[in-house]
């Protein structure tokens, strides 16, 4: 099998180890913000209108779109621990216009509308950026777009195949190197206006507080455990579309709503039918001490675009508003039993590969150190997209499964969940993306051999010219295949 340009320009042990040195074990942007004094838990007995399980994005977002449709509604959002603790706190900070995790891979699973959906995904961005601004979010956004790279022969047909010579346009190697300087750029693929930038624990403190301001109740250090249906006094709980409410129980209190929005992503469902429809995939971050002004020149990136290599275990990175390079992604990895775990997130192999990856990319930035390295878990679907449905008979809507990238698609998950609960016929609940379901993942052990195959196969596939093997081919066969 053919090396990779990871293995052919690999620095040495000496150089990836004073990058390491002092590493702190913890998310750079939960850090960067500061502690807070987390809200009260729930306890008691409460009713509200509607409820929010989750305070990551898209329980924030379906909280603040909730109240600005109807001022009068009683809010309640529930958080297991504080606002954007989990993926929200933990991300790349990119937020894309996708809503089907990439155009290719969209087009493939719904491609009578990928068209439509393309656009309700730059439509939800715009959206997302004048809420910014008209709120007065303080979370460093940046509409600057994203380049893919080719770093390897292969890659750079992919890449010209995808340009459309307006909003995605081909990149031949100066051209690439010309934006940002490193010597593995072989071609680029430049998405103008798609994708923007953003400080993620920032925005998921600025929308928590834009929650507040409206008059959402916000609820830290309040797992829900179980939901029940109560059937009395249905016409005393506003907002119920049939008969009954919903009891959500915390460890401390419950709630009786007449709706519930779950927002829980990677956690266990509190809807056993989608318990097997995601798994936690656990992603590895670094991020480097600021980098200097002679640092800066040497890479260029005066744009400051997002970027990703196209392999199958590809790399995404960025720069952040004090000049930080974030450096993530190649290895994901899923522990046995669908688990999530806080000892899963410190991982001394995967880190030491990232940061040889980084001084391959760019060999002039050696002497780089990396002040921050984290981890979180992905939910994960089988078609790497966000699915949708309702429970006790619509009084419940759940989205799940935005495997990585939910940044931007959970404002437009709010909107669905909304339109849901309300009983609306909307072009957004006509969508097949929305009414259909993804295959689950099978049970234990099935599950872990069939992902640890997949892993395997794909990085044979980055050895050997991007070529699928059969195992690869059969996913795709079956709508199981990863294209984006």
């Amino acid at each position: 099998m053919a090396r990779t340009i990871f293995e052919r320009a690999k620095p040495s042990d000496a150089v990836i180890d004073a990058s390491l040195a002092g590493t702190r074990n913890v998310p750079f942007w939960i850090d960067d913000v500061g502690p807070i004094t987390p809200g009260v838990p729930l306890t008691g007995e409460h009713s509200a209108d509607l409820v929010v399980v989750g305070a990551g994005y898209c329980g924030l977002w379906t909280a603040l779109l909730a109240k600005q449709e109807d001022p009068a509604r009683r809010v309640m959002v529930l958080e297991s621990h504080t606002v954007g603790w989990a993926a929200s706190g933990r991300n790349g900070g990119f937020v894309d216009a996708s809503l089907t995790h990439g155009h290719d891979n969209g087009a493939s699973r719904f491609p009578d509308e990928i068209d439509r959906l393309d656009e309700q995904g730059l439509q939800n961005l715009d959206e997302i950026e004048k809420t910014v601004a008209d709120l007065g979010l303080d979370c460093d956004f940046e509409r600057t777009g994203a380049i893919d790279v080719a770093i390897e022969p292969h890659q750079v047909q992919w890449l010209r195949e995808a340009a459309d010579g307006t909003e995605s346009v081909f990149l031949d190697a100066d051209a690439v190197r010309a934006e940002v300087n490193s010597p593995t750029y072989l071609a680029g693929l430049w998405h103008k206006t798609g994708t923007a930038m953003v400080h993620p624990a920032k925005l998921a403190r600025e929308l928590a507080r834009a929650c507040r301001e409206a008059g959402v109740e916000i609820f830290e250090n309040s797992a829900a455990t179980s939901l029940d249906s109560d059937r009395r006094d249905a016409d005393a709980v506003p907002g119920t579309r049939s008969t009954g409410a919903v009891v959500v129980h915390t460890d401390r209190g419950r709630v009786r709503a007449g709706q519930v929005a779950l927002a829980t992503n990677v956690f266990p469902s509190l809807l056993k039918r989608n318990r097997l429809y995601t798994v936690p995939v656990y992603d590895y971050v670094l991020m480097t001490e600021p980098l200097t002004d002679e640092q800066l020149a040497s890479i260029g990136w005066q744009g400051r675009a997002g970027l990703s290599d196209v392999a199958n275990q590809f790399h995404y990175y960025r720069i952040s508003a004090d000049n930080r390079i974030l450096w993530g992604g190649y290895d994901a990895l899923y522990n046995f039993g669908r688990t999530v775990r806080s000892e899963y997130e410190d991982r001394p192999e995967t880190f030491r590969k990232l940061a040889g990856h980084f001084f391959t990319t760019f060999p002039q930035l050696e002497g780089v150190r990396f002040s921050h390295r984290w981890a979180g878990a992905i939910d994960t679907s089988t078609r790497f997209c966000a699915f949708y449905g309702t429970a006790r008979g619509g009084r419940v809507a759940y989205a799940a499964g935005f495997t990585g990238l939910g940044v931007g698609a959970t404002r437009f998950a709010a909107q669905v969940m909304l339109d849901q609960l309300a009983g609306r016929d909307t072009e957004r609940t006509r969508l097949k993306m929305v009414r259909s379901k993804p295959l689950p993942f099978p049970p234990e052990p099935f599950a872990s051999a069939g992902i640890q195959a997949t892993r395997w196969s794909l990085d044979r596939a980055d050895h050997n010219g991007g070529k699928r093997n059969l195992f690869l081919k059969t996913l795709d066969a079956v709508g199981l295949g990863f294209d984006s």
